[in-house]
């Protein structure tokens, strides 16, 4: 064992290459994943790291392969945001099951901001990461644009909602699908006097939603009256605050469509402040299905997306697609069903 006076020596590659028998550029191609080198050699370099207790230098190796092994994920919201809403947790765990898989690291950041949006879009512009996973942008993030421009590979969570951001790889929900349903069913339950509370409209999502909330009231015959269509934020302040505007109309919906759990979390609490009972004055369906949907009061009837799957989605698509450019664009659209539960 050598020693010195800050105790032992960290291990080289000088002294991996000394161990196995083998020059040091053979040394580096093992580690480098070369299929130019011979399964025994793989193996006494292998075994040679093992028993020194090798790590090979990051950034030294960074140089020469030019990957980081990392993956950004940048949530588009404020933090408090990503800590509370919990689609945010299944899309991580989804893209963290991914990478683990295939050895890659996880950045997790969000950026909100056009200060936040700039420090992060200068750092992944940097070579710091071999890739990007983009979620819930607005129409107004510039990232998308940016990063293209500096050739970083990226995939978006969810179709962006501004044709001028660039979106070759892209995983998205059959948003019109779900809302079409939960819509449907509060018609087939005999509501008369459909409300929606909306997801915000200057994201893609909140758009697609209200659009298959409108097309399954025309399909009905059912005339729209705008002022039962209020528009949220997706975060349960924001649809207990949309909930208090659509009772204060006076015109007494009988069935609302919100565009998310959390905000439909919110319009219950309002629902049941104001005296009124779910579903029997009025019924609710949500969209999400997250774990908070089967514990509110009532449980939530609501419509399901997969968001563990999407952000496994995500990160195969960027791992596997995107960044070795296999494919020159692919969209993942995934399909949506309604959970029934008591609430409608």
């Amino acid at each position: 064992m050598v020693k010195s006076g800050q105790g032992r020596k960290r291990p080289t590659l000088e002294m991996v290459a000394q161990r196995a028998g083998v020059g040091r550029g053979t040394v580096s191609r093992v580690i480098n994943g070369s299929a130019q080198v011979s399964p025994r050699t793989r193996e006494a370099v292998h075994s040679a790291i093992a028993e020194l207790g090798y790590s090979p230098n990051q950034a030294a190796r960074t140089l020469v392969t030019r990957r980081t092994d990392t993956i950004a994920l940048v949530v588009s919201e404020p933090r408090d945001r990503l800590f509370a809403d919990p689609f945010f947790a299944d899309i991580i765990r989804g893209v963290s099951s991914v990478l683990h898989e295939r050895d890659q690291q996880l950045m997790l950041t969000t950026a909100r901001s056009e200060a936040e949006h700039k420090r992060v879009g200068d750092y992944l512009s940097g070579f710091h990461v071999d890739g990007a996973l983009l979620v819930s942008l607005h129409r107004d993030d510039p990232l998308s644009a940016r990063l293209d421009e500096a050739g970083v590979p990226v995939v978006h969570g969810g179709r962006p909602h501004s044709p001028d951001q660039p979106a070759p790889y892209c995983v998205d929900i059959d948003n019109v699908g779900g809302a079409r349903a939960a819509t449907r069913h509060l018609l087939d339950r005999g509501c008369r006097r459909v409300a929606t509370i909306t997801g915000p409209q200057d994201m893609n999502a909140g758009v697609e939603r209200l659009r298959g909330y409108h097309e399954v009231m025309a399909a009905s015959g059912r005339e729209v009256d705008e002022s039962l269509v209020v528009q949220g934020d997706f975060s349960v302040e924001g649809g207990a605050e949309a909930m208090r505007r659509l009772l204060d109309t006076g015109l007494e919906p009988d069935g609302v469509f919100v565009a998310s759990d959390m905000m439909a979390i919110g319009g219950l609490r309002v629902l049941r402040s104001r005296g009124l009972r779910v579903p029997e004055d009025v019924a609710v369906v949500g969209y999400d299905d997250t774990v908070m949907a089967q514990h509110s009061d009532p449980p939530l009837t609501t419509v399901h997306q997969p968001t563990v799957r999407m952000g496994q989605e995500m990160a195969r698509l960027l791992v596997d697609v995107a960044i070795p450019h296999t494919m020159e664009a692919e969209t993942v659209l995934l399909d949506t069903h309604l959970v029934v539960r008591e609430s409608g």
